[in-house]
């Protein structure tokens, strides 16, 4: 097969025609590495490249398929992985000069679980310092640029993993998604990403932003992809006690003859209100206008606990960031200023110099809130926020089998225009936190272009927990009737 033809496959499509011996692992990775090294220096979505390693590893993982020790669908499949998900010997760098040195000495347990299934990692992909972002410009490493527009950014943290699947320097990538940024990101690049419940795949190896919302998932071409690679990295773990075993596997086959009729769709009303761009807004509904011609039931409903979805995050996720970013003082791994100065100076140091502002800015927000005097006022009122957050959507599946919506309020940003502007970017989450805050699983779904750019638009398909299936049935679903 030409490196053309290699790359217009989905993964899944790849992986059968790697089992059918009409191609081979090596020359998927020879196909994948050739355009990054011709392209990537365009999106700059890639900062480590595993070339040798790639073609060494995809050698072997043919010779296993030959011999009948790999059978699985995305055996011998290349793909990209988000720098904060550790790789045993491989630079794991967050986005950040912090960990610009750090090599992990082992490998998360997502990394492992896709290396036993007979993938290949081509590298390891650009992203917000530290997944603090929505456009993938804090990168310590500079910023990647959206394949659908040069002055435009591809969302974020995990816009190096998108950018990577769109421009089609990988044909599948696993990011993270704190409060959107996996589908937020997947949205802008018109991609497909899916964010599982949390507890559903392991975090250990994710370096933590923070804990209550991280969640590692799958950025692919179509929703069959996504629940292949979910497939592969969901499950208890003991290794992470978050970690719950509810997950399952989604059934392939249920998903290829998933039907909508008799189900029912919940549109929040608040989701499509002011402040989302008209078109953004017409290309949703006219998404959704699909899933009902699908035999889906549709009914508008108010959703008014979405006022407090922005303020609820932000809180929750500073102070768990300022606290697990603490254990980052210049001591143990990580950035170390030079010079010989004594410890409290190599504290500030180490901190002032490693950290970006976008990191330092969020640091000080969780102190603030964590701090005496505000703790009640600003943290325990978050919490007291997430559980009516929780309840809500409880109340709402009650009646609704999916809830739908835009991803983000408006098509991707011009590049620069978040950075002079930080509130405007915290906004623009509006559509996508408060799925972390409940820990539910949504997917982004491409559903058409909008502006003079023709850039992409995203319908969001939020689920029940640990209903994996129905949310990529969904998606899948709409995807084959469009």
């Amino acid at each position: 097969m030409t490196t053309e033809e290699i790359i217009s496959l989905s993964a899944l499509e790849l992986g059968k025609a790697i089992k059918e011996g009409k191609t081979s692992s090596v020359e998927a990775c020879h196909a994948y590495l050739s355009r990054i090294d011709d392209r990537d220096g365009l999106y700059n979505s890639y900062i480590t490249v595993l070339t040798e390693e790639a073609l060494k590893r995809a050698a072997q993982v043919d010779a296993d398929i030959s011999a009948g020790r790999l059978t699985g669908p995305l055996a011998g499949v290349p793909i990209a992985v988000k720098d904060n998900i550790c790789t045993k010997g491989v630079l794991t760098t967050c986005g950040s000069k912090m960990l610009s040195n750090f090599v992990p000495p082992y490998d998360a347990t997502v990394v492992k679980k896709i290396e036993e299934a007979g993938m290949v990692i081509l590298g390891k992909v650009n992203m917000d310092e530290f997944a603090m972002g929505s456009t993938t410009e804090t990168s310590f490493y500079g910023p990647t640029v959206n394949p659908h527009g040069v002055n435009r950014v591809p969302g974020g943290s995990s816009g190096g993993s998108a950018a990577a699947v769109a421009a089609e320097l990988a044909p599948i990538a696993l990011g993270s998604d704190t409060g959107g940024s996996i589908r937020q990101p997947s949205s802008f690049c018109g991609v497909t990403g899916l964010k599982p419940t949390y507890g559903s795949v392991s975090r250990y190896g994710l370096v933590a932003f923070a804990s209550s919302l991280d969640q590692i998932g799958p950025i692919a071409k179509n929703a069959e992809d996504a629940a292949a690679l979910y497939n592969i990295i969901c499950g208890a773990d003991p290794k992470d006690q978050s970690s719950s075993e509810e997950a399952a596997p989604v059934d392939m086959s249920a998903l290829e003859n998933f039907s909508l009729k008799g189900k029912k769709i919940g549109l929040p009303e608040e989701y499509f209100g002011d402040g989302i761009d008209p078109e953004v807004r017409e290309k949703v509904t006219a998404a959704i206008e699909v899933l009902k011609d699908l035999g889906a039931e549709v009914e508008k409903f108010s959703f008014p606990i979405a006022e407090y979805a922005i303020p609820t995050y932000y809180i929750i996720a500073c102070a768990e960031a300022c606290s697990n970013l603490s254990r980052y003082d210049g001591i143990k791994y990580g950035y170390r200023p030079e010079g010989d100065i004594d410890l409290t100076q190599l504290y500030i140091k180490s901190r002032s110099e490693g950290f970006g502002l976008e990191v330092k800015r969020r640091i000080m927000l969780g102190n603030f809130v964590l701090s005496s005097g505000y703790y009640d006022a600003y943290y325990n009122k978050a919490l007291q926020a997430k559980n009516l957050i929780k309840q809500s959507f409880d109340k709402a599946f009650e009646k609704y089998d999916i809830i739908a919506g835009p991803v983000a309020p408006t098509p991707a940003l011009k590049a620069g225009e978040s950075l002079s502007d930080p509130l405007k970017m915290y906004l623009g989450d509006i559509c996508t936190v408060l799925i972390n805050i409940a820990g539910l699983p949504a997917i982004s779904v491409p559903c058409g272009e909008a502006g003079e750019e023709k850039l992409p638009v995203g319908l969001q398909l939020i689920g029940k927990p640990f209903d994996e299936a129905n949310v990529l049935g969904f998606a899948s679903a709409y995807q084959k009737n469009q």
